[in-house]
């Protein structure tokens, strides 16, 4: 089956693509020891990300600064690796690291304010009754690439107009076109994509502003604008001029900053990636080969639920854009700072299955994983961790994770999503209140933001867009009047008895099968009685995370019992014909749970490691499980011999049995901690806590 041929070995093109930040001393030896590991670890791309720390003698963009990216990109298509460019120095983009505004103060962020009395420089655009509307260089920065750049440091980097041709024009100038001179022989090849990241019309740390830039005024005015009227934007109130304000900033932004981009991009054969400022920012999406966002700061987590939130519409929001675009791919940059209890440097393995899987059943089919340091040395480790690669605890066993990555892109690219639910937005607003429902009843539905209204019909009772259809429509009832807007008679895509909220649902044809993609977002295991409508066909499931498949359901209409433990997901997929389904596998009978008596017999608190030591007299029934409850993670080795891993509790660990030989084999537990231990602010207890 094509599928499942897809699936166990997906090909190079899915393979995570991690932000790679270069924060030290560019060395070529490290360089090309650092992407040949990550080839060993199944990671066959990088986003080459210039990151605070690097050599203070080396300014962005030099040549010396290209002499180590060089080295890095030459090894790279030696390795048949790919690379996207990051496009700043370090965020957000637009700037050149300060090139753009260095000798041209004219070009710095602009902004409006609300002033009791004007200041001297200060533009005045009129007096509102409420305060005088004042328009001055915002005063916004970016993050540097150098120690003493950072956010309210004396030489952190200004932030340019990106509302301003000019300022862009200049910015490309400085940046794209420098990397086509020294790289453009890989761009279409090797280099496959420039990253640009949550452009700021401000930049950074500014208060009391709104984004605005020279000339603005009078395309406000035209437009019927009422200066006057903005006043309301400082009191976070709305009116006519307020809303007219936020369609036409948004409108600039797209055309001046985001278009100039893609359009260089798209002339150059690679593609704009990255993402906008905000999570629900999904009109400049269009402007995107790779529609992405941006999962940080634990704003959306798995003890604050999946489904809360303007950041909870964010996976949905790229992967709507990317399907009403007919773009294949859409990204997410992940993980960033998503630590526990704001404890740098704890982030779990569950943690970050959670966030995977959270993704993946939204229609992310693109990782980017924030970060894999270059170095960790000095204050290096406590910028924006942690280090999700190869600083982190499960570094060895990082194939099981790219794997798993690459298995979910390549199943949910080239998907056709079933959605019934049409839900019409509006640019920062993806109504993450109204579709909570949909994701915990397991209906699918399709953002329609309000750039494709009007290419929208009605006919015969069903919306239609783009070469979609829907039943019913969340929201704008007066405006699409002929569709359902009742969509509880909208059937979900599974039938659950009993109901089960925390189980996320992705229905969609992959190689001419219909398949279901299943994910536990709860904190409990999920046993309930599952109905898919898939007539009375044969099913299969695949386990994504061990690349196992086997026999579901025999073609005799109904449905099955679905054991989802936590932090677990499964596709479940329709097979074409009875012996489609019987070339499956049968499932294989639960391994046998056995509970050696473990003893601690080392540690070593530098590793954040314990040992423990065990025996058990094999009696040759089979495969067995020692089931265990550690944080974090668990190795068990029989005989010396490495049988299996667990990342995230309960960790369930099968010994097969060609690892187990007649009378007494000898068991090794090797429990490893957080490296919160080591590099964040809180200790964090590891090792065995429970026998199962």
């Amino acid at each position: 089956m094509e599928l499942l041929k897809l699936l166990d070995t997906p090909p190079r093109a899915y393979t995570p693509i991690p932000f790679w930040f270069l924060n030290d001393r560019l060395e070529p030896d490290e360089l090309r020891r650092q992407l040949r590991d990550f080839c060993d670890h199944g990671v066959y791309g990088v986003v080459l990300h210039p990151r605070m720390g690097m050599d203070p003698g080396v300014a962005y963009l030099s040549p010396a600064f290209f002499d180590g990216l060089r080295v890095a990109v030459e090894t790279a298509a030696a390795l048949d690796m790919r690379v996207v460019l990051y496009d700043e120095g370090m965020y957000p983009s637009g700037s050149a690291c300060g090139l753009v505004v260095k000798d041209h103060p004219e070009l710095a962020s602009r902004g409006i304010a609300l002033a009791e009395r004007p200041l001297p420089g200060d533009d005045v655009l009129c007096d509102t009754g409420r305060g005088f509307l004042v328009e001055r260089p915002s005063g916004g920065t970016i993050r540097g690439i150098h120690f003493g750049e950072d956010d309210g440091e004396i030489n952190a980097p200004p932030s340019a107009d990106i509302l301003n041709p000019e300022a862009v024009a200049r910015f490309i100038e400085l940046t794209h076109e420098a990397y086509l001179r020294e790289f453009g022989q890989y761009f279409g090849s090797t280099v496959v994509g420039f990253f640009t990241d949550e452009p700021s019309i401000l930049g950074r740390n500014v208060r009391d502003m709104m984004p605005w830039t020279r000339g603005f005024g009078s395309i406000f005015t035209a437009a019927g604008g009422d200066l006057r009227g903005l006043a309301a934007l400082f009191a976070g109130e709305e009116n006519a001029d307020t809303r007219l304000y936020s369609r036409l900033i948004l409108r600039r932004e797209g055309e001046v900053y985001y278009a100039a981009l893609s359009r260089w991009c798209e002339a150059h054969g690679v593609a704009l990636m990255g993402h906008p400022h905000q999570s629900d920012d999904i009109e400049v999406e269009r402007y995107f080969h790779v529609p992405g966002q941006d999962l940080v700061y634990r704003w959306v987590s798995p003890e604050g639920g999946g489904t809360a939130g303007m950041d909870s519409t964010m996976a949905k929001c790229g992967a709507d854009a990317a399907r009403l675009m007919g773009r294949r791919r859409n990204s997410n940059e992940c993980f960033g700072a998503c630590n526990r209890n704001g404890n740098p440097w704890h982030f779990t393995g569950e943690d970050m299955k959670w966030y995977v899987d959270w993704l993946a059943v939204r229609g992310v089919n693109l990782f980017i994983p924030h970060a894999f340091y270059y170095s960790l040395a000095g204050q290096r480790s406590a910028e924006r961790p942690p280090d999700v690669g190869p600083g982190s605890i499960w570094w060895p066993h990082y194939a099981r994770w790219s794997r798993y990555m690459a298995r979910l892109s390549c199943l949910m690219t080239d998907a056709e999503l079933h959605a019934d639910i049409a839900v019409p937005c509006r640019n920062r607003d993806l109504r993450a209140e109204a579709v909570a429902p949909l994701f915990q009843s397991q209906r699918g539905f399709q953002y329609l933001p309000e750039s494709v209204w009007g290419e929208c019909r009605e006919v015969d009772g069903q919306l239609l867009c783009r070469g979609m259809r829907f039943t019913a429509v969340l929201g704008e009832a007066e405006r699409f009047p002929s569709v359902s807007h009742d969509w509880t008679a909208v059937a979900p895509d599974c039938l659950c008895q009993p109901p089960q909220p925390d189980l996320r649902v992705a229905r969609f044809t992959r190689c001419d099968r219909a398949c279901w993609l299943l994910v536990n977002e709860g904190e409990g295991d999920i046993d309930a009685a599952l109905t898919l409508p898939a007539g009375d066909a044969c099913l299969g499931q695949y386990d994504l995370w061990t690349g196992e498949a086997w026999r579901l359901r025999a073609p005799s209409g109904g449905g099955f019992r679905l054991k989802l433990p936590r932090r677990a997901s499964l596709l479940v997929f329709a097979c074409a014909s009875r012996e489609e389904w019987l070339a499956l596998p049968e499932a294989p009978a639960a391994a046998r749970r056995i509970a050696p008596a473990f003893a601690l017999t080392g540690e070593d608190p530098a590793l954040c490691r314990k040992v423990y030591e065990a025996t058990w007299t094999a009696d040759g029934t089979g495969d067995v499980e020692v089931a265990v409850r550690a944080e974090e993670m668990a190795e068990l080795y029989v005989n010396d011999r490495l049988c299996d891993v667990g990342f995230w509790p309960p960790q369930r660990l099968r010994i097969p049995r060609d690892a187990l030989r007649p009378g007494v084999n000898r068991l090794r537990l090797v429990v490893t901690g957080s490296p919160a231990n080591r590099y964040g602010n809180e200790s964090v207890g590891y090792g065995l806590f429970e026998y199962m």
